[in-house]
């Protein structure tokens, strides 16, 4: 693409992008469906863009600066405090992880690898698409905090798992792409402490900047290894939460804004590069009958497991049960990526992958269409930023 006419698309892409989906938000779509939906029509209309490198790089920057802003929210030290209330919770959920990864299996047989990923992509709640719908959810505090923290642990260990299911197709592969993550984890504080001894000091608010140089580092780093931006990136934002009493610059709350605010505005260029992407081939009935299904049986799941592990063990009322179980639904990012991988490097069927998109999609709309029939108070206007 060339000239006039290649600002005039960019121009266009940008400002669908960041002015149409927030208008559209009053009707409580999520931001990041209708930048997924501009994609898929857009690509029906002007292919070029489809493999254009620059809306790839943005897309690149929006997953990387997510996922360090999401590690960056990890509080390690709570974690800690709360793992007597959180260890019934992982049981629970690790056996209706094995009991869905069952199901997979028995019925479309495509391999133990891409059963345990499709049921870590159908299960893993999407934290940073839960914690900025928290504030308009109508929750009171003490169930956005149980929300919180649930999607923040359940997204540390979705993470993990992913690196171990993504890569143990070979027993070399799964050591070496561990091995480099334990290298990372093991020289980025030195590289953190470095630059807060020998930059920072002599270029006041640079903290930012090298967060996220190192952050998008790690992440390319993942990527190159065939682990995916987000865990590069993950875990960029893990080990600075980590030195945040040795820096307290680094990952202070005026850094977490900026990061979040970097990452706002460049996400609707991934969900819009994921909407390019999608096949025409999975555009077809069958996706649409495969995300149907998917919802109507993994959903009702999710949501009566979550409803009893919050009525019985946190001792919550009914209602506040229900709207605790369906904040924590949305799965869209933890679904897209998965899904994404599962259909480059795992060939599944265009049907399948479209149904994957179709049940993200169901369920990640479901709080906003749902909670203001359990709120005890006024839900106001969504407004998604991540």
């Amino acid at each position: 693409m060339q000239g006039p006419r290649t600002t005039f698309i960019y121009l266009a892409v940008v400002f669908g992008l960041l002015v149409i989906p927030r208008a559209l938000q009053r009707f409580r779509l999520p931001a990041q469906l209708t930048c997924f939906a501009f994609g898929i029509i857009v690509a029906g209309f002007f292919k070029p863009l489809i493999t254009d490198t620059v809306i790839s790089y943005l897309s690149t920057l929006g997953i990387a600066s997510l996922f360090l802003f999401a590690g960056l929210e990890v509080d390690l030290a709570e974690l800690r405090r709360q793992i007597p209330s959180l260890a019934s919770h992982f049981a629970v959920r690790g056996l209706v992880l094995v009991a869905c990864a069952s199901v997979v299996a028995k019925c479309f047989h495509l391999g133990w690898q891409v059963d345990w990923m499709i049921a870590l992509a159908l299960l893993t709640p999407s934290t940073g698409f839960i914690l900025d719908m928290l504030p308009h959810s109508g929750l009171d505090h003490t169930e956005q905090s149980e929300v919180a923290l649930h999607a923040v642990a359940g997204e540390v260990t979705a993470v993990f798992l992913f690196l171990v299911f993504s890569q143990a197709g070979s027993v070399k592969t799964l050591l070496i792409s561990g091995g480099a993550i334990a290298l990372l984890i093991a020289f980025m504080p030195l590289v953190f402490l470095a630059l807060g001894r020998y930059v920072v000091p002599y270029a006041p608010g640079s903290e930012f900047s090298l967060l996220l140089m190192v952050g998008l580092i790690c992440a390319v780093i993942t990527e190159m290894l065939g682990v995916y931006y987000l865990v590069g990136a993950f875990v960029a934002g893990l080990v600075a939460r980590s030195l945040s009493k040795r820096m307290t610059t680094l990952a202070s709350r005026a850094n977490l804004e900026a990061i979040q605010l970097f990452a706002s505005f460049f996400i609707p260029f991934y969900f819009f590069h994921n909407g390019l992407g999608v096949p025409s081939a999975a555009l077809v009935s069958a996706s649409l009958l495969y995300g149907l299904v998917l919802a109507s049986v993994v959903i009702p799941l999710r949501l009566g497991v979550i409803w009893l592990q919050s009525r019985f063990q946190q001792h919550r009322g009914h209602r506040g049960s229900i709207r605790v179980a369906i904040a924590l639904t949305p799965t869209l990012i933890f679904t897209l990526v998965i899904a994404e991988i599962l259909r480059e490097n795992f060939s599944i069927s265009p049907a399948l992958y479209g149904g994957l998109l179709v049940y993200a999609a169901i369920a990640s709309i479901l709080p906003s269409l749902t909670l203001p029939a359990f709120a005890e108070t006024a839900i106001e206007p969504l407004v998604v930023k991540a």
